[in-house]
């Protein structure tokens, strides 16, 4: 049965570390795969350092969406070009990604929710995207099967697509590994080494690797990373529940998403639900440490947290987490390969109570699996995709706010090219780091 990459999932990359390359990639997500790539394709020696296993967190947990719709109007560029190459990649792995055109639509119950939705509309206009309006005969006209009628209208972007997570990451590190990318899993990078304000090398649990260029794509391990080199990026996890339906017929083939539940039809014939409107965070140092940075979000978003107490032991902002170590000691990247959080059972039932209001013919769906994930969130709901001033040779490419999926080769071009000296593709201003210590105003970015 298709489902999430966990700390049981055989390795697919092994073998002995090169003494050197040209970049090591910190992280096996859709970034750093990307970026992997790209790089290569550059004519770059890459290794990619993976501390559990390749997609073994968020990559292959998230809703599988790949959306141009609602992003932030600095994003849309990104994810646009980001879209054209995932239809690129997946034909190059032969369909392994499962990547399909079916558009993506948000739905609204409520005048206030509509209202939101067609603001966006002015930006998906500035951009000239094929996203449109829906009126609620043809929001109902979405669905072959019978819904309750509720939702009075929505927006739609049809060029947007879906992917299947669990295999589509793992499909384009074997491409990559097949045009010479190194990926090395279970080998957690301790440190970086660093001779006059450059990097020198990498070292790992297995050894050190020569470089002079690091990215780091840890998604919710980085700013625990970063901050023992005295790099402070503001970023907190945030934890997201998703369930499995058994095959069904619920007669719409186009992901949907309405003010409380998403969807998403799976190549199996099953479901892809998840809680819109539900979110838990997991109480740690670090939510301390950055809430004022937080505030401008949780004014708009408040009623979408869900507190759940103490961060759990060996997470990234768990209390009794180690937070420095000492060089050839054991850290917490190899304490926690792969974060595996439980499935929230409220929001389970939820989902199963809100799947059945919205199709009362079918009722509650049989659920065949469940499972959670830890997202890197940022305070403006945007990724930081930088270079760090005094660390000369070292990027960041994280927070991606529950878009890295769709948006992941973007960034991963965005990353190549950086590294690569080339000129960028994109205006890049929005994603600096300085923008949490220069005085700037952050402006919070949509969370649709």
């Amino acid at each position: 049965m298709a489902a999430p990459i966990t700390i049981n999932t055989p390795i697919q990359f092994d073998g002995a570390l090169p003494e050197s390359v040209d970049v090591v990639i910190i992280g096996g997500g859709v970034v750093g795969i990307f970026s992997a790539l790209y790089l290569s394709r550059l004519g770059k020696r890459v290794l990619v350092c993976e501390k559990g296993r390749v997609a073994g967190e968020q990559s292959s947990r998230n809703w599988g969406w790949i959306r141009q719709h609602g992003r932030d109007a600095a994003e849309l560029p990104i994810t646009t070009q980001a879209l054209k190459l995932w239809h690129e990649i997946d034909a190059e792995t032969g369909g392994a990604c499962g990547v399909k055109t079916l558009g993506i639509s948000y739905l609204a119950s409520n005048q206030k929710e509509l209202a939101k939705l067609h603001e966006w509309m002015a930006i998906a206009e500035q951009f000239g995207m094929d996203s449109h309006a829906l009126s609620q005969q043809q929001v109902n006209k979405l669905f072959t099967q019978p819904t309750n009628g509720q939702w009075l209208g929505g927006t739609c972007t049809p060029s947007d697509a879906k992917a299947e997570p669990w295999q589509a990451v793992p499909a384009v590190a074997k491409l990559a590994h097949s045009e010479g990318v190194l990926i090395r899993e279970n080998c957690a990078v301790r440190d970086l080494c660093i001779e006059a304000g450059q990097v020198t090398a990498v070292e790992t649990e297995r050894g050190e690797v020569k470089c002079t260029q690091v990215v780091l794509c840890g998604g919710a391990w980085s700013s625990l990373f970063a901050r023992r080199l005295g790099v402070h990026v503001p970023q907190l996890s945030v934890e997201a529940t998703v369930v499995q339906t058994a095959p069904m017929d619920v007669g719409v083939e186009s992901s949907w998403v309405d003010e409380e539940l998403s969807m998403r039809q799976r190549v199996d014939g099953g479901y892809s639900l998840a809680c819109a409107d539900r979110h838990g965070v997991l109480i740690g140092p670090d939510s301390f440490r950055y809430a004022s940075r937080y505030i401008p979000l949780l004014k708009r978003s408040w009623h979408d947290i869900q507190l759940q107490g103490a961060s759990r032991k060996d997470y990234p902002d768990a209390w009794t987490i180690k937070r420095n170590w000492r060089t050839g000691e054991r850290t917490p990247f190899e304490q926690s390969r792969v974060l595996e959080p439980p499935s929230h059972a409220g929001r389970v039932a939820s989902i199963r109570a809100r799947f059945a209001k919205r199709f009362p013919h079918l009722g509650e769906p049989t659920i065949l699996r469940s499972w959670s994930g830890m997202i890197d969130a940022m305070p403006d709901v945007v990724p930081v995709v930088d270079a760090v001033d005094h660390i000369a040779g070292f990027y960041l490419a994280t927070g991606m706010s529950a878009h890295g999926f769709g948006i992941g080769p973007g960034y991963g071009r965005i990353v190549a090219r950086m590294l690569a000296g080339l000129p960028q593709e994109h205006d890049l201003q929005r994603f600096r780091l300085s923008r949490f210590t220069d005085g700037s105003t952050l402006e919070v970015g949509p969370s649709l």
